[in-house]
């Protein structure tokens, strides 16, 4: 660790960057998603050629990756309330994180087939 730093990289360290970070991808998420709609107005022939290459299996990776990201985000948010606003939430901050990635984990699961289901046939065929 450099001297001098005020992070020791626990658990709260990682989950502060986790949420700076995934802040910044949604937020470029709904900067392209913004534009892109506003195409439909400009040139509904070109709307359409993007909305054509979002169906890919690639983009659906990505759209699972947006929905870890949105997921995360919004549950490690509640947990920050919660620590902020709850007198007893510092003392409980640690164990809040680990439930936090407990249920952000099996939300994920839970998104497997929706979200990548029909990447899936397309690959590998069905």
């Amino acid at each position: 660790m450099p001297a001098g730093t005020l992070y020791r990289g626990r658990e709260g360290m990682w989950s502060w960057v986790a949420h700076r970070v995934t802040g910044v991808l949604i937020f470029f998420f709904l900067f392209v998603h913004v534009l892109d709609t506003a195409l439909v107005r400009v040139s509904p022939e070109a709307y359409d050629n993007v909305v054509s290459t979002y169906k890919t299996p690639v983009v659906a990776v990505l759209e699972y990756g947006l929905v870890a990201a949105i997921l995360f985000h919004a549950l490690n948010g509640l947990r920050v309330i919660a620590v902020d606003f709850w007198s007893k939430g510092p003392r409980y901050q640690k164990q809040m994180l680990w439930t936090v990635v407990g249920v952000w984990i099996v939300l994920m699961l839970g998104a497997i087939y929706p979200v990548l289901g029909h990447a899936a046939r397309v690959v590998f065929g069905s």
